[in-house]
């Protein structure tokens, strides 16, 4: 039975955040496993020419060939990544960003705070300025930004920036930071409107700079993480932005 376009969508973004050193030599277990998941889901796609193109260059993983090979995988792990982003649902597409693609981070990011209407929640046990540099401006004039960070964790460029943001735009952007009690965060997420919930893979200050990342929506569990971080917000301590 065929995948379905979002899970296999969702699975090659996996592969990619996970894909191991394929020049190194000798290959162990871990590669081999991960090499073999990959031919299962490069077939997936109906790509027959690739698939059969992906076998080839897997027998030279590990030989004087192995550069080169490890190049071809790549390539066509990406292509099949493509294809089924075009037809995973629309609402899907995008979830996934590329290692280093620093835009593709800020147009995903931005798509979702665009959507915000009245609040947006930000969770980032690590947040520093880019959070508000870097993102925050994306969502509409008047909706109430609130940042939570922290306590112990939570960069010390942050407060700052938050001064700095609140005197230039004031009640136009509303603006508050709080800073919850040491690792009672488990999560980096956006929540919308206290309603809608995306978790991300990493913190905001990292986001695909170094490594792959994902935005999910979290729409089985976003009641329960709604009012479980309304309550750490209700009981942090809050930075104080005003002089």
């Amino acid at each position: 039975m065929a995948i379905e376009p979002e899970l296999l969508y969702r699975q090659l973004g996996r592969l990619i955040e996970t894909m191991p050193d394929l020049t190194k030599s000798p290959v162990d277990n871990d590669t081999h496993l991960w090499l073999a998941r990959g031919y299962s889901l490069v077939k997936e796609t109906g790509n027959i020419a690739d698939a059969a193109l992906y076998s080839v260059k897997v027998n030279s993983i590990g030989t004087s060939f192995g550069a080169n090979s490890a190049h071809e995988i790549k390539a066509i792990i990406y292509r099949a990544f493509a294809v089924a982003e075009m037809k995973a649902p629309a609402g899907a597409r995008g979830a996934f960003i590329p290692v280093g693609n620093n835009f593709d981070a800020f147009s995903a990011i931005s798509k979702v705070l665009q959507s915000s209407k009245i609040d947006v929640l930000i969770i980032d046990p690590y947040m520093d300025e880019s959070t508000l540099t870097d993102f925050a401006l994306a969502a509409p004039e008047k909706v109430n930004i609130r940042l939570l960070a922290d306590m112990s964790d939570f960069k010390p460029s942050l407060e700052p920036a938050g001064k700095k943001w609140l005197q230039q735009y004031g009640s136009l952007r509303p603006l508050s930071i709080r800073l919850a009690a040491k690792k009672t965060l488990h999560d980096r997420a956006i929540f919308i409107d206290h309603t809608k919930v995306w978790t991300l893979t990493q913190s905001l200050k990292d986001f695909a700079k170094r490594s792959p990342a994902e935005i999910v929506r979290a729409d089985d569990s976003a009641e329960l993480k709604i009012r479980a971080y309304e309550d750490i917000w209700a009981v942090a301590n809050e930075m104080i932005l005003a002089p």
